[in-house]
């Protein structure tokens, strides 16, 4: 199965249409680290991470993981675990997954840049929850019912493509 992305404001899943937002500055072909740009390509998706003290596991077919306090995602290019979920380490730069607001109650990485990544590439981009479609930092977002509908249809083998 394929998710597509259609106009930058829908992803299309089967016959569901569901209303997203995605990076300020569009897509990018040329994806760099800060430029809020979504990534252009086709990619694998990463496990549901979720917040079990906010949000019930949802039912999905994708391995789940509940998101603990000392959870980040390394976003500094200097490290050997760029673009990698990793424990706080202070002595790098990093996107803390456990957050004060709703964002990431329900994450999925997309697997952009995450198998042999380049530095300075991009790292941190994921499907990830906005309740006023906003345009992200280059992630790509859903309305929480939108998003529990998404983890029904998809499954391990599923792909994004983002054009």
């Amino acid at each position: 199965m394929i998710v597509r992305l259609k106009n930058k404001d829908t992803l299309i899943v089967d016959e569901f249409k569901l209303k997203c937002c995605i990076g300020k500055k569009g897509i990018s072909k040329n994806k760099h680290e800060g430029d809020l740009t979504t990534p252009y390509g086709k990619y694998m998706l990463g496990k549901l991470y979720w917040r079990q003290d906010k949000v019930k596991k949802p039912i999905t077919k994708l391995t789940c993981k509940k998101i603990k306090k000392n959870m980040v995602w390394c976003n500094d290019s200097k490290s050997t675990n760029y673009n990698k979920e990793i424990k706080i380490n202070k002595k790098f730069k990093y996107e803390k997954i456990f957050r004060k607001d709703y964002k990431y109650d329900l994450l999925i990485p997309i697997y952009y840049n995450y198998f042999k990544p380049k530095k300075y590439s991009g790292s941190a981009i994921f499907l990830h929850l906005t309740k006023n479609f906003k345009p992200t930092l280059g992630c790509i977002a859903l309305k929480k019912k939108d998003f529990l509908i998404l983890l029904k249809l998809i499954n391990k083998k599923t792909k994004i493509k983002l054009n």
